[in-house]
């Protein structure tokens, strides 16, 4: 169950140690798959979330308001990832990255059929979103995996809105092209 945002936020930035651990359980998944998507194996991926979380620890008390946290949560983590990135001297979102940002495709309530068959396609997808150019790959990560507005997209990435929404359907439908090159068919029977 998770807590009130807004309390949630006051509470870490008092130094409630309880409400850290909440803020971890709650935001984990979030951060580990906007680590995972810029890092190259599943350990990198853990080991950057966690610097997320620690840098997120110290500067606890310059948070902003409940309202606005999400979005600057993730361009927080987005900057530090790329940071990281370049550090490394690595390209950002390589070949190598984690299936975990795509965690959010697969439901635990399914019977073992339906976990293989979503599980199948999970998979087409990851395999899909790696073939995508890193602009397109970030845009769907940033919104439709993140769950970021188009503003809140248009803002992290410095790109107008105009942009971004016209480069947030080119996205899609490069993934589509994408699955389709990897042998995917719509559900629905028709032909690509």
């Amino acid at each position: 169950m998770a807590i009130d945002l807004s309390l949630l936020v006051d509470r870490c930035r008092a130094g409630d140690e309880l409400a850290w651990e909440a803020f971890v359980r709650q935001f984990q998944g979030r951060i580990f798959a906007i680590a995972c998507s810029y890092a190259h194996t599943r350990e990198d991926g853990r080991d950057l979330a966690q610097d997320i979380f620690v840098r997120l620890y110290e500067k606890r008390r310059l948070w902003p308001p409940a309202d606005v946290f999400v979005p600057w949560m993730i361009r927080t983590a987005r900057n530090l990832a790329v940071d990281h990135v370049r550090r490394v001297k690595a390209r950002p979102v390589g070949s190598d990255m984690s299936e975990d940002v795509l965690e959010v495709l697969e439901s635990r309530d399914r019977n073992p059929e339906e976990r293989w068959v979503a599980s199948s396609a999970k998979d087409m997808v990851w395999r899909a979103l790696r073939r995508v150019t890193a602009l397109n790959r970030e845009i769907i990560v940033l919104r439709d995996i993140q769950g970021l507005s188009l503003e809140e997209v248009a803002s992290l990435l410095r790109i107008p809105i105009g942009t971004i929404k016209s480069r947030s359907n080119r996205a899609r439908l490069e993934l589509a092209r994408k699955l389709v090159d990897l042998g995917a068919r719509p559900e629905s029977g028709a032909r690509p």
